[in-house]
């Protein structure tokens, strides 16, 4: 193997910035309407998110909040609001909707009858409100409906089931609840309330946790979401039926009263546990009064979209816009809107979806479902797939964004403790790959024909076995937190340490199971048995999980004194000494990483023996073992034969922390490409579901890390980019520390380092 070479310049800060928001060149614009809803345009804030289109001049919304779980735990639609005009301005050729990326919403103009009209859907950054405004050149009426498929019981086709918690474990013929819709004065008024036994109930029961049923975290027990439509001059107008996408429905409608140029409609959006959905219309009224002016909203929520966009961006090749290389910088500012849209949620973003999912059939032919169905569910929370939509907002500042995530996990740390001392007796979290939002192993996953005597703190799942070590990379992003923004993360320090004792005590634990001793010969743990992400299964001493918990236990150590007593810090240094090493294998003569010291099977597609280079930056640039990490990228054949873009698919990440400049700008090129859909960040399915959001993750990640990567202080500046693309970017690394560089012709234009004490910490690598 040929050394790698690198330039290494210590660079001066320059006084001079050029820092850019969200280019208005980014802004998506079509000019003709769309054919269904997959033609759709994202738009959203604070944690509710619209699908918008136009079809046969109707303009249509799907509309979908953050937390909205019923009963099954499905992340449910709010429902679909169809707005019509008379005359319709959109009827003709002359017609443009347009995403105005740097203010976050989305405006519909057309042309016809000689009437010119501009609707603008807007979601308010602070309050659960979506604003519709329409103003025209002559008096125009409107009329607005709230269409719901759920106005019925609705039996749940088998494969439905894969969008809720159920799975393909559900009883014979599962219903959907209906919802209650009606009007409320002159306003729509919709709800659902969920039954007083859920998915919840029958997990606990199935999974021998009753005796602590009480102490358990329920979101669903009594939850009601909902909202209501209309506006101050608008009255019910009746209630209509009809069909889309193969999905019946029944729309209740509101009219303007009079002919105006000026109209407005407000939807708000709610969810609380309450014990009567009197309770819950109460709360939703007291919201609606406590609202402000429309113009006061708008100029709260359009600060609040300056200040995100000033945080960070990537514009690549601004140039030649159109050009392949500015569509890569385009989309990956499209695809950090799209997670925006969940900044103020309490739930994080789902990777299969997020709140932008529509039809099903326009993903898969064959899923003639209602629009609530997503693959891999909606209160199932996957670990791998989860990590890649949140690991972006570190680098790109949004730590608002990134607390959904992080709470998700604080949360259920009760819960992960509950079940290791029911199950084992012993102390720690044990948090599973695949979980509900309740913190319990997914009801189908756990497993129905579960042998007589099988461990119930196990999922009989070939997939999901023993594999409980994605919570250590959510522990990461905690620390990292506090090392990029000195955040006190005292809060955060007993989750960290109660997923390492799970470790800790649960392989000494096992060990005891087999025989006399608790560990080796060497006094090391016995990490058996035990799983290399979903793919190397019954692993001996995994490689990826070894790593994951090196990193966690050496940043908790390096913490302030402040978070860690002297006892505390024995406690880690032991547990650290107890750790075994990684292993390596040979190919050849060249040392490779192994996945594991020995494994029993391979079950998926995954590379975790490149987990050491990332997330756990133990192999890199500059690093000891860089060899051994690119033998590993080059001469490992399952590594090789894995290899792709697709979906959560990481190898443009690991190319980019390993210095390969040509192959990490080829896979994040293909992964953050145009997607074969209108909206060009419409990824999928992948191995999930449309839009992709650990796809969209993935691909941030490996841009990012092609710009900039850090270790402890060092800031290593352009390590994986190609010298021959311009590239103009703001990105955070650790220490409140922002780097603001331009590359143009091959040469740096422009390095800004805030504060300016960091610039010595700064070195420019190019090949």
């Amino acid at each position: 193997m040929k050394a790698i070479l690198f330039c290494v310049f210590l660079l001066p800060v320059v006084e001079i910035s050029r820092a850019q928001f969200a280019d208005p060149g980014y802004n998506i614009s079509w000019s003709s309407p769309s054919k269904n809803s997959s033609e759709s345009m994202p738009c959203g804030g604070g944690d509710i998110g619209l699908n918008v289109w136009v079809e046969n001049g109707d303009l249509l919304c799907y509309i979908a909040r953050s937390g909205f779980f019923n009963e099954d735990n499905a992340l449910m639609k709010a429902g679909r609001i169809r707005i019509r005009l008379f005359p319709n301005p959109f009827e003709g050729n002359d017609f443009k909707q347009e995403l105005h990326l740097q203010q976050g919403y989305i405006t519909i103009e057309g042309q016809d009858k000689g009437v010119r009209a501009v609707v603008t859907i807007r979601a308010d950054v602070f309050r659960p409100v979506v604003h519709f405004t329409i103003k025209a050149s002559k008096k125009i009426s409107a009329e607005a409906a709230y269409e719901s498929w759920r106005y019925k019981d609705r039996l749940v086709h088998p494969r439905e089931h894969f969008g809720n918690s159920w799975k393909w474990a559900a009883p014979k013929n599962h219903i959907y609840k209906k919802d209650s819709i009606g009007y409320s004065g002159n306003e729509i008024l919709f709800f659902h309330q969920n039954s007083s036994s859920t998915i919840f109930d029958a997990t606990v029961e199935q999974q021998g946790m009753e005796e602590v049923k009480d102490e358990l975290y329920n979101p669903l027990r009594q939850l009601i979401f909902g909202g209501s439509l209309g506006g101050r001059n608008f009255s019910a107008s009746g209630i209509d039926e009809g069909m889309y996408a193969f999905t019946d429905f029944r729309s209740w409608k509101v009219k303007s009263n009079k002919p105006a140029r000026d109209q407005a409609l407000q939807l708000y959006l709610f969810s609380a546990r309450e014990e009567t959905a009197a309770n819950w219309k109460s709360a939703l009224d007291s919201l609606k009064k406590a609202g402000s002016k429309e113009q006061l909203s708008f100029e709260r929520s359009a600060k609040w979209w300056q200040q995100f966009w000033q945080r960070s961006f990537i514009h690549i090749d601004k140039a030649h816009p159109g050009s392949k290389a500015w569509e890569i910088g385009r989309n990956f500012q499209l695809f950090r809107y799209m997670l925006a849209a969940n900044a103020g949620g309490n739930w994080p973003t789902k990777f299969n979806g997020g709140l932008f999912t529509v039809d099903p059939v326009y993903t898969d032919s064959n899923y003639r479902l209602t629009p609530d169905y997503r693959n891999w569910g909606g209160g199932v929370h996957t670990a791998q797939n989860q990590r890649l939509v949140y690991f972006p907002m570190i680098r790109n500042g949004d730590w608002d964004l990134l607390q959904p995530q992080l709470n998700f996990y604080l949360r259920l740390l009760k819960t992960a403790e509950l079940r290791s001392k029911i199950y084992w007796q012993h102390g720690g979290a044990c948090f599973t790959e695949q979980m509900e939002n309740f913190g319990l192993p997914n009801y189908a996953e756990y497993g129905q024909k579960r042998p007589p005597g099988f461990d119930r703190g196990l999922e009989y799942n070939a997939w999901l076995e023993y594999l409980w070590d994605g919570s250590l990379e959510f522990c990461l992003m905690m620390l990292e937190e506090e090392q990029y923004t000195g955040k006190n993360i005292s809060g955060s320090i007993p989750f960290i340490e109660s997923c390492l004792q799970f470790f800790d005590e649960h392989y000494q634990y096992r060990a005891r199971e087999r025989g006399r001793k608790a560990l080796n010969e060497n006094g090391k743990l016995i990490l058996y048995p035990g799983s290399a992400a979903e793919t190397y299964k019954m692993a001996y001493n995994a490689s990826s999980t070894i790593a994951g918990l090196q990193t966690i236990a050496r940043r908790l150590l390096s913490l302030a004194p402040v978070y860690l007593g002297a006892e505390k810090r024995k406690q880690w240094e032991g547990f650290l000494e107890r750790l075994p090493a990684i292993s390596y294998t040979q190919v050849n003569g060249r040392t490779l990483i192994a996945p594991a010291k020995l494994w029993e099977r391979i079950n998926n597609v995954e590379s975790p023996q490149l987990y050491p280079v990332y997330p756990w930056g133990l192999f890199g640039i500059g690093k000891p073992g860089l060899d051994t990490a690119l033998n590993t990228w080059h001469y490992d054949t399952s590594v090789q034969k894995f290899r792709s873009h697709i979906g959560w698919k990481q190898d443009n990440i690991w190319a980019a922390r390993l210095g390969l400049t040509a192959e990490a700008w080829r896979l994040t090129s293909l992964k953050l490409q145009n997607a074969p859909r209108r909206f060009p960040t419409f990824w999928g399915p992948g191995f999930d579901w449309v839009p992709d959001h650990n796809w969209g993750g993935s691909g941030m990640i490996g841009l990012q890390e092609m710009l900039l990567q850090t270790e402890g202080k060092r800031i290593l500046l352009l390590p994986a980019w190609p010298r021959e693309v311009d590239v103009h970017f703001k990105l955070h690394a650790p220490y409140n520390t922002t780097v603001e560089a331009e590359l143009k012709n091959g040469q740096l234009q422009l390095l800004k380092v805030i504060p300016q004490t960091r610039a010595n910490d700064v070195e420019l690598i190019m090949r």
